[in-house]
Order: C-alpha cells, then structure tokens, then sequence
C-alpha cells in the first residue's frame, strides 16, 4: 500500500512539474517575428538604431523623428508580437508633433535574449529605450503600451523619473491572470486554468530568481503618480477582469475610457480614430 502511495505521489509530482514548467518555457520562449512594416509605408523616414538594455542586452530599435520637437512617445508592443504591429500607429502621432520610438522587447523578433518576463526584465528595456531618447535630446517622454507593453509600462514608470506620461490599453493588473486568460483561450475549464495559472508563475519565478507577486502591476501603478496615467479598457477583456481594483490602485492623475462589449485591447478594432484622437489629446496635454 505504501509503496502504491509513494508511486502515486511521484507520478502527481511528475505531472505537476510538468504542467507547471512547460507552461512556463510555452509562454516566455523566444518570439519570432510574424509580421514586417516600416515607417517607409507612410512615406516616413526612419532610423533603426540597435541600442543596448540597461543591462546590455542588445535591442532593436525603429525612431522616426520630428524635427524640431523634444517629445516623444514610446510604443510598447505587446506579447509574441514585434513594433511591427505598431507601425501603423506612428503617422498621426508623427503628424501632431511627437517624436516615435518602437522597439522589439527582448526575447521577441529582432531583439536579443531568450525569456519573455512578463515586465520583470522588460523594464530594463524600457530604461535602455529612455536612455536612447535623452541622447536624442528628447524633454518629455510617454509611454504607450498595449497588453504585455502595458505591463511593462506600468512596472516601469516607477523606477523612470524621465516617463512623464503613460497609456495601458489592456495591461493586466496581475500576471496570473494574464497567463489565465491565455489558458481559457486555449480551452481550459476555469476550474483547471485558474490553479495552473498560479503554478505556472511560480515555476517561471522559479527559472528567474523573482517572486512574481511582489511585481504585479496593482502594486506598483500607485507609485507612478503624480505622473498622469490613461487607461483604455475593454469591459469583456479576459485577460483584465480585475481592472477596477487596478484603476482604483492608480494614484491621480488618471482617467479611462471604458468599452461595452469589447474584448482584450479591442479599441483598435472597433474604435480606431476614437482610440487615435484620445491618444493624441492625452499626449498633447501631459507632454506640452
């Protein structure tokens, strides 16, 4: 009988483990890049600097640049993506007198490294991204992170003095409930997903020497004021269901624009010169 029991018990060890590590290495493995766009596609000339992390990780950069202005805006993409996805977004900003930089986060298409983190590392990105704009002579700087790159952003801005301004379209408050919202997509029951979410980021605090739930964004979007912070919100996001404990967490200045009937980051979709007219009304105003 015992030894059944301990059979049993190593085999549910087995299982655990490897649930909970390969949903780890599934979800921070290295992204390739799925999609090429350029600034040239909107008739805008364009630099593509390599520039380093703040830990000298190499990253790849896009800058187009407005001359004449000290502003500037940094677009963070969100996860398995590339700034491919956001070029599109680059014109009107551009048109409104606002410098742009996009970059690859590490782990993702161009850029160097082998783990996606969740906003841990990546805000080492973002401090190498701020450096590269300072040596451009850059005054005011906001961030605009969508998804992952909300994370990111919200993880970062406490640690940035020189971020003046962010905007989180469908930044989750809390990682596990960003790698549970992947885990319905793929099918899982809530009753499974939600305790192998958890476990999940256990293991991958485990791979990277980090306790994951003393870097979740509700406990670090607070610190961000008196900077401004905009939030967009799709009410039927999954990987945001938490997003009135996150709003309440901000310090003020904030405010949001909240979206019946829309799923994670699904303004861009639905609301598209809506979307572009807040953003640049909020960046015009906070970086004047």
């Amino acid at each position: 009988m015992i030894d059944i029991l301990l059979w049993f018990v190593g085999i549910l060890a087995i299982v655990l483990l490897a649930a909970g590590f390969g949903g780890s290495f599934y979800l921070t493995h290295r992204f390739g890049r799925k999609q090429v766009h350029s600034p040239a596609e909107y008739g805008l000339d364009f630099e593509e600097p390599v520039f380093p992390a703040s830990d000298g990780l190499r990253l790849q950069g896009t800058w187009v640049a407005c001359p004449g202005s000290d502003r500037a805006v940094v677009i963070l993409h969100g996860h398995s993506c590339s700034a491919d996805w956001d070029i599109h977004r680059v014109p009107a900003l551009h048109a409104a007198g606002f410098n742009v930089f996009l970059f690859d986060f590490r782990a993702h298409a161009r850029s160097q490294g082998r783990v996606a983190s969740f906003g841990y590392l990546e805000r080492r990105d973002v401090q190498g991204a701020l450096r590269f704009l300072k040596s451009k002579g850059m005054r005011r700087i906001g961030l605009l992170g969508f998804s992952y790159g909300g994370i990111a952003s919200m993880l970062s801005a406490p640690i940035c003095p020189e971020i003046d301004a962010l905007i989180t379209d469908g930044g989750p408050a809390r990682q596990r409930n960003a790698v549970l919202g992947r885990l319905r997509e793929l099918g899982l029951p809530a009753g499974l997903a939600r305790p192998l979410a958890w476990w999940v980021l256990v293991c991958t605090g485990l791979r990277l020497g980090v306790n994951y739930f003393r870097y979740e964004p509700i406990r670090w979007v607070g610190k961000i004021a008196p900077r401004p912070v905009f939030f967009v919100h799709g009410e039927l996001d999954q990987y945001l269901p938490d997003f009135d404990e996150l709003y309440a967490a901000a310090g003020e200045p904030k405010e949001c624009w909240r979206l019946a009937g829309v799923g994670h980051t699904g303004a861009t979709e639905v609301e598209p010169l809506e979307l572009e007219r807040r953003i640049l009304a909020f960046f015009t105003r906070t970086l004047a």
